[in-house]
């Protein structure tokens, strides 16, 4: 069936009053009356139909998804069991259990919901977000059964299907292939991933739940086995010869795969800046097994001291990896950056390295400071990192005075033992040789952007879009509340005004929380063919090009850049064709970031809440980030959040006042708002659930702590008499 007629009935149906969207009516508004052509529009009708972009109402007339009020979105389901669907306007809509059908977390769906209302119902579920379920054996003292990890689902039923094959014990984690969805979940054993206490279980049972395997297909293997590690002659023919200047790479201490390098002149206008990035797309070409894993996996992903890498480590850490002291082949950005940090031109070319060293951020940090021991010993680097820092300090002042939004969040670094166990939380260290890196990427990406998108050349780009104005709306009363007044224009709110309130209580105890929830209020950046702007960094056009060994995106990025900039190619179906596999591409990589960072998010909480099991009782002094209607939640210096629960809240009965955020006592008018400083207690700490609990630690703290010790003692005493009986 033609798409032509099935966009002019679409179009046909959209323009015209329900009286007339009767297939009698399309027919006769699309003159197609006669018994030939009536049957092609019954057939293409049945095609949209079962495509869901057209639907028949009980009275015979069709409706657009616009007209029917139903959008397509991914669901997120909480763990309370209420899920919620994204509209294109950035609302959301409030899908309550029983209008869920069987849809699962991360489903693509239709969700039907009235206009100007916020709660709807699935009435389609597109396509499944995942096909496994990762499960537990569990002694229940009646015998072991199998129960599903993920909390959403443990009341859900499901069949599992023969598993003879797998001996199974308290405590054996499994993963589970999904053979059928509805009525009730049916399940199948597919992996015996090991023990629950063994070391690494843990971590692997969290990343395979999010479809993250540390293993390698074999074909993917074998062609990673098969590519040389060294670059011979022929590679470096028609490249850009580096490899005398000096050129360093600069990551964290125990970073193993570098893809990106620079070099630096200074000259009489400013400084000539070289940001030289690992040619990924030399060595994993389109559609190959490598090609295809790359895709599926999307990005690295990093949890405690874990990779697992998005390439095969002989490519991520060797022949890509822009290792000191051996030839590597890039793609270099070379800027011409004025002293006021504007970039007044650039060039793009195919280059070839020998990286003279491989620098830590430790280090660079301490030089920059004075270290005479550490500048005695890279003397040979001569003013690199200098020049380097004061580039990329203009860099950095050019792109703030446009409007770009600095976000300071506190990353935790937890450090573990052999066996994996935590054994300290710390906020990560950030200097000004981490800055000054990210600034001269950040400066690449720009250019990059700039030059596929005036080339029109397919790309994917970086996107970021304007918040919401409801969302800053609530922000500015919660900021009030808290003593800073956050003033916004009528109309959108711009990048500036978000930068200069941020600057207005950078030195305040209240910033952490500030920002935090102001960063809560921002889109989430996305992977888009389309280039529509970057709203944090105030940059019209932004992509992803500096890191190619950890993210597909950027892997595209190069190689659409080599296929069209540097040689060339005038084949417009063949671009025609790249623009619809961007779109493919940036769909997908996004999808793949999301379940990422959620695996990433997901084990940093448990190491954080197995960290807190060995200091129950221990009291620290926190800051409230987050007012429910059962709690609070409470941010220590370390990172660690934990939930104040409002049942431990026993001196008053409190009410939530969701307008100004804060628990309000009914008698004593004692209120927890946001930003507030508190002591509390560790009470509960749970790997498993990955949460932690405080008790307020003082008075309030200690009558709940009373209460419940004496149930749990009444409760001990209780099973005991019973026993004697």
């Amino acid at each position: 069936m033609t798409e032509t007629l099935k966009d002019r009935i679409l179009e046909y149906v959209e323009d015209h009053r329900k009286g007339n969207r009767r297939i009698d009516g399309i027919a006769e508004g699309l003159d197609m009356s006669d018994k030939v052509d009536y049957g092609l529009l019954r057939e293409a009708i049945a095609e949209l139909k079962s495509e869901y972009l057209l639907f028949e109402q009980p009275d015979g007339h069709y409706e657009t998804r616009h007209q029917a009020n139903i959008e397509e979105g991914r669901i997120k389901i909480n763990k309370s069991g209420i899920g919620y669907v994204t509209r294109d306007d950035g609302s959301s809509i409030r899908i309550d259990e029983s209008d869920q059908l069987d849809a699962m977390d991360g489903d693509l769906v239709l969700a039907e919901c009235p206009p100007w209302q916020y709660e709807g119902r699935i009435v389609q579920i597109l396509q499944r977000n995942r096909d496994h379920l990762i499960c537990t054996y569990e002694d229940n003292g009646h015998g072991l059964k199998l129960v599903i990890d993920d909390e959403r689902l443990r009341d859900k039923p499901f069949k599992l299907l023969d598993n003879r094959d797998v001996t199974s014990v308290d405590g054996l984690k499994v993963r589970c292939v999904i053979e059928k969805y509805s009525g009730p979940l049916t399940i199948r054993v597919d992996k015996v991933i090991g023990h629950k206490d063994d070391p690494g279980i843990d971590l692997l049972s969290i990343l395979l739940d999010h479809d993250i395997d540390p293993v390698f297909p074999d074909e993917v293997m074998e062609q990673a086995e098969a590519i040389p590690q060294t670059v011979s002659e022929a590679d470096r023919e028609g490249r850009t010869d580096l490899r005398e200047e000096i050129t360093i790479t600069i990551d964290g201490d125990d970073s193993k795969d570098f893809d990106d390098a620079v070099s630096i002149h200074a000259n009489a206008e400013g400084w000539l800046l070289k940001v030289s990035i690992a040619d990924v797309s030399h060595y994993v070409t389109e559609d190959s097994p490598l090609d295809m894993e790359a895709l599926k996996r999307g990005t690295s992903t990093y949890v405690t001291n874990y990779v697992v890498p998005m390439l095969p480590h002989l490519l991520s850490n060797g022949i890509c990896s822009l290792n000191p002291h051996v030839d590597r082949l890039t793609i270099t950005c070379e800027m011409h950056v004025l002293k006021d940090g504007t970039v007044k031109d650039y060039k793009l070319y195919p280059s070839v390295i020998n990286s003279t060293e491989r620098m830590t951020y430790h280090n660079v940090n301490l030089i920059l400071d004075g270290d005479e021991e550490l500048n005695a010993k890279y003397a040979h680097l001569g003013s690199l990192l200098t020049d380097l820092r004061d580039c990329a300090d203009a860099i950095r002042a050019s792109r703030i005075a446009k409007g770009a939004i600095k976000f300071e969040t506190e990353e935790a670094e937890i450090k573990v033992d052999e066996k994996g166990k935590p054994i300290d939380v710390t906020v990560r260290e950030r200097g000004h040789g981490e800055r000054m890196i990210e600034d001269c990427m950040i400066a690449a990406n720009v250019c990059v952007a700039d030059f596929l998108k005036w080339q029109d050349i397919p790309a994917i780009y970086r996107v970021h879009e304007e918040p919401q104005a409801r969302r800053i709306k609530s922000f500015v009363q919660v900021s009030e509340v808290m003593g800073h007044k956050f003033i916004v224009g009528k109309s959108a709110v711009h990048p500036n005004e978000i930068q200069n309130y941020l600057a207005s209580v950078e030195d305040t105890d209240e910033y952490p929380v500030l920002s935090k929830l102001l960063l809560r209020c921002m889109q989430k950046a996305r992977y888009d063919a389309s280039c529509i702007g970057h709203f944090g960094l105030a940059e019209e056009e932004y992509l992803h090009f500096t890191s190619p060994i950890r993210r597909y995106p950027d892997l595209i990025v190069h190689r659409m850049l080599r296929k069209y900039g540097f040689r060339q190619n005038l084949d417009m179906d063949e671009r025609m064709m790249d623009e619809e596999k961007c779109a493919a591409y940036a769909e997908q990589s996004s999808i793949r970031e999301r379940e990422s960072q959620a695996a990433e998010f997901a084990c940093e909480d448990m190491k954080k809440a197995e960290y807190m099991e060995d200091h129950i009782g221990e009291v620290y002094e926190g800051i409230i980030d987050g007012v429910t209607a059962y709690g609070f939640y409470v941010q220590l210096d370390n990172t660690i959040e934990g939930l104040v629960h409002l049942n431990t809240l026993d001196d008053d009965f409190y009410m939530f006042d969701s307008a100004m955020m804060r628990l309000v006592g009914e008698r004593s008018k004692r209120m927890y708002t946001m930003g507030m400083k508190v002591r509390v207690e560790v009470f509960a700490a749970s790997r498993e659930e990955q949460t932690v609990d405080f008790i307020l630690h003082g008075k309030n703290g200690r009558i709940f702590k009373e209460r419940k010790d004496d149930r749990k003692s009444e409760e001990r005493n209780r099973r005991g008499r019973k026993r004697k009986k």
